[in-house]
This record gives structure tokens, C-alpha cells and sequence, in this order.
């Protein structure tokens, strides 16, 4: 008897190992930029799947589920190799019967798109994706975005969200830096952003122009991308009490 107890508790203890390793074993893949989606940006994050006609969905809630932007993403997709998807926030229970976690879980990659960064997030608390949205991270769906779809992935950055001028937003930290979209693109965004690490208000981080790129795969920088020679990805982070800032050397996209 004391054999078929013993017995039953290695089992056990082996199949809770093995469970565990394959939890460990999964790969996280995070892809941001510093800009608006593009065909190129698409492409790369649908290769990022591994499948042939990967499932992918976008999140057009920062612009408020705008069908013009949504008519955008059908058009980037129609000459694509994808299976294209859009997860409207802006719903009612009698049309929409499956819950956003559900939908989210079933693809291969989410790709989050630009605006009012403020807004959206408020949004996915109220709506719990933002939980669905870790529960897909830890599962191994790739996450992609720009502008707002970059800023939200991380601990936080300066937004245009509220009025006046931008301030700071705190993001969904499943990255554990700062961001600062918009680069060089916006003659404020840098300055601001070297101020804000120099002053503690955001921790070190990473930065990116509007047509360039960082892949982190298991929240570290794999590789960086960009569609020209004169945008870039960058580390920026506090030293001595300067700034330093270190481009990261990319591959460009074609």
C-alpha cells in the first residue's frame, strides 16, 4: 500500500514538472513600431506566426473602432496570405455572442493600432482584455502595434491623449521599460522624453522612429527593423545624469 502511495505521488510530481516545463518552454514575441501599420510591418509580423495563413486580428480601439481606419487593415490584408479579423469594442450583447478573450485566444497574432492611447486602455479595463490580452502573451499569440499599439505594451510614455499637451500614460507593463513612439517624427516627443528619464518620471527605455521597429522575443530586443536608412530604434537611458542614447543597428524591410 505504502509502494502504490509513493508510487502515485512520483507521478504526479512528474506530470507537474513536465506541465511545468512546457509552460516555461513557450516564446513570447512582441513587435512595435514607432508609427502607423503598413504592408511591410504586417508582412513581418505575419512571418513572426510561423504559419502559412495565419489568423490575425487588429484592434482599432484607440480610434474609436473608425471604420476608416478598419476599411485600412481590410485593404493592407486583400492581396496577403492572412486571415484578417477586427475586434470592435463598440458592441452589444445580441450581436456579439462570444467574449473578447475567446475571440483574442483563437488567433495568431493581434496587432493594435494608433490613437488615444488614454482612451483605449480605459476601455480594456472596463471590457478585462487587457487581461485577455496577457493571457495571449503568455500563451505564445503574437503582439504587434504603433503609435498607441507600441506605447501600450510597456510600463509607460508620453501621450497626446489629454489636452493641452502630452503627459504621461501608464502602460500595460508587459514590457519593463519606457517608449517613446513618434521619435523624430514630432519635433516634441524627443526632448520630452530625454527630460522624463532624466527627471525619474519614466524609467529607461526604448524609443522608435515612425518607420522603424523592435522585436523583443522573451521582453528582450531580438532584432530591429526599419523600411529606410534614416529611421531608427533607439535605447535611451540615464547615465551619470545624462542621457545617452544608443541606435540599434536594423535590418531594413523590403
Amino acid at each position: 500500500m505504502i509502494k502504490k502511495v509513493i508510487l502515485a505521488v512520483l507521478i504526479m510530481f512528474t506530470y507537474a514538472k513536465i506541465v511545468g516545463q512546457d509552460n516555461s518552454s513557450i516564446t513570447t514575441k512582441l513587435f512595435v513600431y514607432g508609427g502607423q501599420l503598413n504592408k511591410q510591418f504586417l508582412k513581418y509580423t505575419a512571418e513572426l506566426t510561423g504559419k502559412e495563413k495565419p489568423k490575425i486580428i487588429f484592434l482599432p480601439t484607440a480610434t474609436g473602432d473608425s471604420d476608416r481606419y478598419i476599411n485600412y487593415w481590410y485593404e493592407l490584408c486583400s492581396d496577403l496570405d492572412i486571415e484578417p479579423h477586427v475586434l470592435r469594442v463598440w458592441i452589444n450583447s445580441y450581436r456579439q455572442k462570444e467574449s473578447f478573450e475567446n475571440v483574442l485566444l483563437k488567433m495568431d497574432a493581434i496587432i493594435v493600432g494608433g490613437g488615444n492611447t488614454l482612451n483605449m486602455l480605459a476601455i480594456w479595463k472596463a471590457q478585462e482584455i487587457d487581461q485577455a490580452l496577457k493571457k495571449a502573451y503568455k500563451k505564445g499569440i503574437i503582439l504587434a502595434g504603433g503609435s498607441a499599439g507600441s506605447l501600450c505594451w510597456f510600463n509607460g510614455g508620453t501621450t497626446d491623449s489629454r489636452p493641452k499637451e502630452l503627459s504621461i500614460v501608464k502602460g500595460l507593463s508587459f514590457l519593463d521599460y519606457s517608449h517613446c513612439p513618434h521619435y523624430h517624427s514630432e519635433e516634441s516627443r524627443r526632448p520630452l522624453y530625454h527630460k522624463n528619464i532624466l527627471t525619474g518620471k519614466l524609467g529607461d527605455g526604448y524609443a522608435c522612429d515612425d518607420n522603424a521597429g523592435i522585436l523583443f522575443i522573451n521582453d528582450k530586443v531580438k532584432e530591429a527593423v526599419t523600411l529606410d536608412e534614416q529611421s531608427n530604434s533607439y535605447f535611451v537611458y540615464k547615465n551619470n545624469g545624462k542621457i545617452e542614447e544608443e541606435k540599434i543597428e536594423a535590418k531594413i524591410l523590403k
